[in-house]
């Protein structure tokens, strides 16, 4: 049975739009077991190597918004597939990358068919399946795969990397992410918003992309030409011109904005938007730095760290089963309220680890409070971002609200690495011993230093939801017709 001329397959769609929402945030965080080995392999330095994830995570938000519309108005399941084709072959190339440029450069085309994939697959359920409890269920399991692929990510990548080789941690989504893209052109109805013009908004996402580019280069920059220096204050100032033109281009040129300012008079959208940035900030670090803490400094092996994060898998997806039951009930704002607050002790707690720390004593519970907190946070956070949106800017909305997300875990990962090296840096200038023990005190207290900012973040979170989110019924929200329109 083709969707193309039925009533799309419910179950399959759910199934399709996870599994691929699954697989692209995985690779956000699945390189980060794998960097020692990646590092050693292909000989990067300290500060290069953060753009083995950075070049993902900066071309996935910079592009999203675009990926976002085209789904509106190319149709929806043609642009899944060709992000999904994307992402295997860019996954492929990266595999075999044997220079530095090549990796960066395939990961980069990874995060450009992230940023096709991701809004794709959210709007093709928010338009499939009716809004009120039927959505609400669907887009809380989509988020929920948002939130355990990142924590599934660094168990992946130790297992493949022990294993195997850090290769097949993009081996692996060849078959998936090609397997997927034959089972959606079968069960996934095609559909696009009728009465738009077909034009994208290319200036607003260059300048959006060039501009968060540029800043995330300037803050990476830091830890080698510090705050102050001229090359420092030049690369911020230009990425947020950039950025100041993204949004007079919005605002003012854009015939067919890629981000209509309008849509930030609804204030439930506007400050789920803001929660989601700062959840990103958060997660995204707490990931890149406890990997390393366990492997730089606790010894283990990228297969135990892997395993280390197994708990953390079990309790996201525990908490976001909780949250997608509960949210027609009680509404978005007192669960997101519940995550953020959660994160934010379990951040504080990721504060007390220590040189000679162990996985039990100082590392299992507050990961199990952040991952509880992920898993009640993702879900109506993404709810809240998408309700009462029309058919029509479902595209829009949803590559809005990954938008935030990335933005926010890149733009966060930036700004901890480089206060965390420079706080590393400092402690062994002033270290009044060398060697192993030195090390690991020195890259502890960054670790420290990043945990306690991103509490901050998550803290910051809970206060937006607090004040700024109003309270959502969903309980009686109107269902809607499915839009399966044929392109």
């Amino acid at each position: 049975m083709n969707a193309n001329h039925s009533k799309p397959h419910l179950r399959a769609t759910l199934l399709l739009a996870c599994l691929a929402q699954f697989m692209v945030i995985l690779d956000v965080s699945v390189v980060n077991v794998a960097l020692p080995a990646i590092r050693g392999a292909l000989r990067f330095s300290e500060q290069d190597l953060q753009w083995v994830v950075n070049a993902y995570t900066v071309t996935f938000a910079g592009f999203l918004l675009l990926g976002g519309r085209a789904a509106d108005l190319v149709g929806r399941r043609r642009v899944f597939v060709s992000g999904l084709v994307l992402f295997s072959v860019a996954s492929l190339a990266g595999g075999f990358a044997d220079t530095q440029a090549l990796l960066i450069a395939a990961r980069a085309a990874q995060g450009l068919g992230g940023a096709i994939i991701a809004p794709a697959s959210l709007a093709i359920l928010t338009t499939t399946f009716e809004e009120g409890a039927a959505r609400n269920r669907a887009v809380g399991i989509w988020g929920a795969m948002g939130g355990a692929g990142g924590a599934a990510g660094v168990l992946l990548g130790g297992v493949l990397t022990d294993l195997l080789s850090w290769r097949w941690i993009l081996f692996i989504n060849v078959p998936i992410g090609l397997a997927a893209a034959v089972l959606a052109q079968r069960y996934i109805a095609e559909g696009r918003s009728e009465g738009h013009a077909r034009s994208f908004d290319l200036a607003g996402a260059l300048t959006a992309t060039l501009g968060l580019s540029v800043l995330v280069l300037g803050i990476v920059r830091t830890d080698v030409a510090g705050w102050g220096s001229a090359s420092t204050l030049a690369l911020l100032a230009g990425g947020l011109v950039l950025l100041a033109a993204f949004v007079a281009i919005e605002g003012r040129i854009a015939r067919s904005p890629l981000m209509p300012l309008r849509i930030y008079e609804s204030r439930t959208l506007s400050a789920a938007n803001v929660v989601v940035l700062l959840v990103g900030a958060a997660v995204f670090a707490m990931w890149f730095f406890l990997s390393l803490y366990l492997q730089q400094v606790l010894g283990y092996s990228p297969l135990k760290a892997g395993f280390a994060f197994l708990p953390m898998t079990l309790c996201i997806i525990a908490g976001s089963t909780l949250a997608s039951r509960a949210v027609t009930r009680v509404g978005p704002k007192p669960l997101l309220v519940a995550g953020m607050t959660a994160q934010a002790a379990g951040l504080i707690l990721f504060t007390q680890i220590s040189p000679d720390g162990s996985y039990l004593g100082e590392v299992l519970v507050p990961s199990l409070l952040v991952a509880i907190g992920i898993g009640l946070a993702f879900v109506p956070v993404t709810i809240a971002a998408v309700a009462g949106v029309a058919p029509s800017e479902a595209g829009l909305a949803s590559g809005l609200v990954n938008t935030s997300r990335l933005v926010g875990g890149a733009l966060g990962l930036a700004v901890l690495a480089a206060l965390a090296t420079s706080r590393t840096d400092s402690k062994l200038h002033h270290a009044a011993a060398s060697g192993a023990q030195a090390a690991h005190a020195a890259l502890t207290s960054g670790f420290t230093l990043a945990f306690g900012i991103a509490a901050a973040f998550a803290a910051a979170g809970a206060l937006v939801a607090l004040v700024g989110l109003p309270r959502v019924s969903l309980r009686g929200a109107r269902g809607r017709a499915v839009a399966a329109e044929s392109a």
